[in-house]
């Protein structure tokens, strides 16, 4: 049987564990802050959602849905999410459509305005490229390491990991939405005296703002991807039923969550699929 030399194992783990270390020791004031600032905005959202009485969600998600593509597609949604309540399920899709609402609004923040440094700069283009790669292929319980390990246990944890998680795809078409305006487009914007932020501000972004809005469907759809990993580390919702299930083998119990959060995909990239098709490329 073939061995490899234990004299030539490297043990990386130990490295790791001083560097969370020094960076705890040195900046845990910075993480407290970002952590109350996170439950704050969590809670808010929470609050604002409990707050609206579930007869009102179902008018509403109608009258968006009826708005936006058309009455059919109104009433099955709000059906689904009527049935969501019936299952017993209505808490539980509230504190995960917040969870993914918070980590979205967070990607959204700093994704964009990252993407569009990409756009801007090709030496940062050419950094951030292989790491968005790397994000992109790595399994989303690796992002539940470093968020655990910084945070804890709790809601906190898994919104940034969430956030960390579903951040890609916002920042790559945004790039990609900027760098795909027709050079003549800027060019012309600027013989006309226009600064470099104003020929971003109403040249480039609303010519990418199709491409931006992809970038956020699936950014959204990533998030609600990683609602049943994010309940390993404290998340309540939908993922944490699911997660039970799994722990006491109850297919009902899971079948009912699994479906509820097959609902909100559909409902959500139906939604924001056809908003970002009211955007069209400004002539």
């Amino acid at each position: 049987m073939s061995y490899f030399p234990d004299s030539l194992r490297i043990d990386l783990g130990m490295y790791i564990d001083r560097a969370i270390e020094w960076l705890m020791h040195n900046f845990g004031g910075f993480f407290d802050a970002v952590s109350a600032g996170i439950i704050w905005f969590l809670r808010q959202i929470e609050e604002i959602m409990f707050f609206v009485p579930w007869w009102a969600v179902l008018i509403v998600i109608f009258l968006i849905t009826w708005k936006i593509i058309n009455t059919k597609a109104a009433l099955v949604y709000s059906f689904m999410i009527f049935l969501v309540g019936c299952l017993g399920l209505w808490e539980s899709m509230i504190l995960t459509l917040a969870i993914v609402l918070s980590s979205v609004v967070f990607s959204m923040v700093i994704g964009i305005p990252l993407g569009i440094l990409m756009a801007a700069s090709d030496r940062f283009n050419a950094y951030t490229r292989p790491v968005l790669d790397a994000m992109q292929t790595m399994p989303s319980f690796v992002y539940l390491i470093p968020a655990l390990l910084l945070f804890g246990m709790g809601k906190v944890p898994a919104v940034f990991a969430t956030m960390i998680y579903a951040i890609p795809p916002v920042m790559r078409l945004t790039d990609l939405g900027i760098r795909n305006v027709p050079r003549e487009m800027i060019e012309a914007a600027h013989s006309f005296g226009s600064s470099n932020s104003q020929t971003l501000l109403k040249v480039q972004l609303p010519q990418a703002l199709p491409t931006i809005m992809a970038g956020i469907n699936q950014t959204i759809m990533m998030a609600l991807s990683m609602v049943v990993v994010a309940s390993m580390i404290g998340a309540r919702g939908l993922g944490l039923d699911v997660l039970q299930a799994i722990q006491h083998i109850d297919i009902g119990q899971g079948f009912e969550a699994g479906v509820c959060i097959v609902f909100l995909a559909i409902i959500i990239d139906r939604l924001t699929q056809s908003i970002g098709g009211k955007f069209k490329y400004p002539k």
